[in-house]
């Protein structure tokens, strides 16, 4: 595997809270233009693994990677303009605002003029204006939204507001979007419908990295995936070999009990 297609490359990411150790030694790599996906019981690390990577949490130690470049997981704000943007497991709207606000407002990480340039408005940034807004409309008909572009947020369906919260991810044009349990209180209608938009997501040129518990979806959707436990690393590998391992069947799949 040449670094050339690597999205993603994460070495030795160790992180304790007080006495507990919550990640020890955890590597991985996204190649690009891929769908990877990180399972595990809960408490194995996931949440902690992907608040380290977005910035919410800062390791103890650990190399990072996005795209051939360094980056320093310090600062939410930082690692956003890297280019990775995520969801997280509990929604996080402007639930006063409508859905085309909230994309707009995830847009402006990637404008010269920012949110108080809008405000104040010179003609360059009214034009800007336009541009963003153009741009978020076109994510919403992307995420098939489109026709709730004037609702307001919270009083969209469970999930409308879960393909919103993506709308607004894909607005920061990220090169990796990572979503925290996208599919957590969805029907499996809703959960299919999910399953497709993602994959147009991906054929589009976005690699996706995705936290789910739901493993059903999270075999069939990824190309490859990391099964985490108690912090470490249990299999990494295709889907069909991290099905047949056995450790994961003893800690997570056949426990019943995650």
């Amino acid at each position: 595997m040449t670094q050339e297609n690597i999205m993603l490359s994460i070495k030795g990411v160790n992180k304790s809270f007080g006495g507990l150790k919550a990640l020890s030694d955890v590597s991985l790599q996204v190649k690009k233009d891929t769908i990877y996906g990180l399972i595990g019981p809960n408490g194995a690390g996931k949440t902690t693994f992907f608040n380290v990577i977005t910035g919410l949490y800062e390791p103890d130690s650990g190399e990072f990677v996005l795209n051939g470049v360094h980056y320093e997981p310090t600062a939410v704000h930082e690692v956003a303009k890297s280019g990775i943007a995520r969801t997280f497991q509990n929604i996080r709207l402007f639930g006063q605002m409508t859905a085309l606000e909230n994309v707009m407002v995830g847009r402006h990480v990637r404008t010269k003029g920012g949110v108080l340039g809008s405000i104040l408005g010179s003609k360059a940034v009214k034009q800007e204006e336009a541009d963003i807004k153009t741009r978020a409309m076109e994510l919403l008909e992307y995420v098939g939204i489109g026709q709730y572009h004037d609702y307001v947020a919270r009083n969209l369906a469970y999930g409308l507001q879960r393909r919103l919260e993506i709308a607004r991810a894909l607005a920061t044009d990220p090169k990796l979007l990572a979503l925290d349990e996208p599919a957590a209180g969805m029907n499996s209608t809703e959960k299919l419908d999910l399953t497709k938009l993602l994959r147009k997501i991906s054929d589009d040129g976005t690699t996706i990295l995705i936290i789910e518990h739901d493993v059903k979806l999270i075999m069939s959707l990824c190309d490859e995936m990391t099964v985490l436990d108690y912090g470490k690393i249990l299999a990494q590998g295709k889907p069909e070999d991290v099905r047949q391992n056995k450790d994961v069947i003893t800690a997570y799949l056949g426990g019943g009990g995650h």
